[in-house]
Order: C-alpha cells, then structure tokens, then sequence
C-alpha cells in the first residue's frame, strides 16, 4: 500500500514551503517539516516507495541470478560446478558495503544504478541454498527412477526438481528483500544512491544529521521506523513462509 501511494500521491504533498519550516509533529504534520518546510510525512512515504520498488526490482532480478547458477552448478557438471563456487566464495569474501559502492559509482547515481548495485551483490548465498536443494533432489530414488523410465532432463526438471527447489526460492526472494531495502537506504546515506532531490530514506536520514544536536528529533525519527517497521514486516513474512515449507526449521 505504501508503494501505490508513493507512486501515485503529487509532489505538492511534500513541496518547499518555507513559511512552515522545522514544524515539530502536530496534527496538521504528523511526522513535522525539516529544514525546507516540507511535509516529513509524505517525504516519509515518498522515500519507502522509492526503497521498496528499488528493493522489488533488485530481490527479483538477484533471485532470478541465483535461480539459474544454483541449476547451473548443481547439474551443470563440475567445471561448471568449480566455477560458478569460486564466484560464490569471492563475492561472499568482498563485503557487501564495498561492492554496493564500487558497482554503484560506475553506474552513476539514480535509482538504476542502486538497483544493478543491489541486485547483483545479493545473489551469492541463494545460489548455495539452490545448489543444495538440486543436488539432494537430483539423488532421490523417483528422480532417478523418471531418468530409467526415458523421462527426458527437462520434463525431470519440470516435474520433480522445480516444484522441489520453488518453496526454498520464494522464501530466499522474500528474505532478499529487507536486505536490498536496507542497502539502498545505506548506499543513499552515504551519497551513492538517488539524488538529493529525489526522496529517499538514506538521504533524508543523511539530511538529518545536521539537526538532531539542535533538538529536531523528529527528522530522523520517524523515517528511521518506517524504514525499520518495513525490513522487520518482510523479514517476519520471510521467516514465517520457511516455517510453512520446512516446519522443522523453527528452531533452527
């Protein structure tokens, strides 16, 4: 719902107004104005739109990267097997923070550039859980015995090692997307990410700083929670779809 607004609501809602500046919250501005007398409310929504459909677009596209090189190195053979591992090992090595940066810089600033940098940083521990999950059912007795019934690869693939890996894909697609949501806030923060005229909760976080010593809580109080209240709602949804299709794993 926060995505439909933001992208549909006007940006009178959360124009400049310089009569209204540093409004502490009260009823007619509820999350009260920074220092451009503009709405924090609607910046507020306006921001998490912006981080949401980034963080959509960059867990679909990793997921997707992560979907084929886990099929890839589990039935691919093994050099494809050797290879596709050491591309694990040595973006799981390098962290996160530092390639964000680096991709994000070559691409130039903007909502593109965060969504290449997100989505192509975040598919490394996916591929292994995919992996896994082709290899253990690529040794089940009904697997093997569709290869000695003539079944062709494909029609294995379709139907016994897909439905088998999909519940463990849709679950790492839903706990990318915390992860994608934060790291774009982060990579705004430090002024990598959208614009300053755009609205975004890293940059309006960066923002800020400057005036939280002189008493205006509010400006970053506020989007600090939404943003909060956002990673832990989808982090829970996560947890929530693992315990349905593995109702071992609660207490793992």
């Amino acid at each position: 719902m926060v995505m439909t607004v933001g992208l549909v609501m006007s940006p009178e809602l959360y124009g400049v107004n310089y009569g209204d500046r540093f409004i502490a919250p009260c009823l007619s501005h509820p999350f009260g104005t920074d220092f451009m007398g503009r709405d924090m409310l609607w910046r507020t929504v306006k921001g998490l739109s912006n981080s949401i459909v980034i963080g959509l677009a960059a867990s679909a596209v990793s997921s997707v990267i992560a979907l084929s090189l886990g099929i890839l190195s589990a039935s691919g053979g093994k050099r494809a097997d050797r290879i596709i591992n050491w591309c694990v090992d040595c973006c799981m090595g390098i962290p996160h923070l530092v390639l964000l940066i680096l991709i994000s810089y070559m691409m130039g600033r903007g909502g593109l550039g965060v969504a290449v940098a997100v989505a192509v940083t975040h598919w490394p521990e996916l591929t292994r859980v995919v992996r896994g999950e082709v290899l253990q059912v690529r040794t089940a007795q009904y697997v093997k015995a569709a290869y000695k019934m003539g079944h062709s690869p494909l029609k294995v693939a379709k139907d016994h090692i897909i439905p088998h890996v999909l519940p463990v894909y849709l679950v790492g697609l839903v706990l990318l997307f915390p992860h994608a949501i934060m790291h774009e806030a982060a990579l705004t923060f430090l002024g990598f990410g959208f614009s300053a005229g755009v609205p975004a909760i890293g940059g309006i976080l960066s923002e800020s700083m400057e005036y939280i010593v002189t008493g205006k809580w509010w400006l970053c109080l506020f989007p600090g929670l939404m943003l909060l209240i956002a990673v832990m709602l989808f982090d829970m949804i996560g947890e929530k779809l693992n315990q349905l299709f593995n109702p071992g794993s609660g207490n793992q």
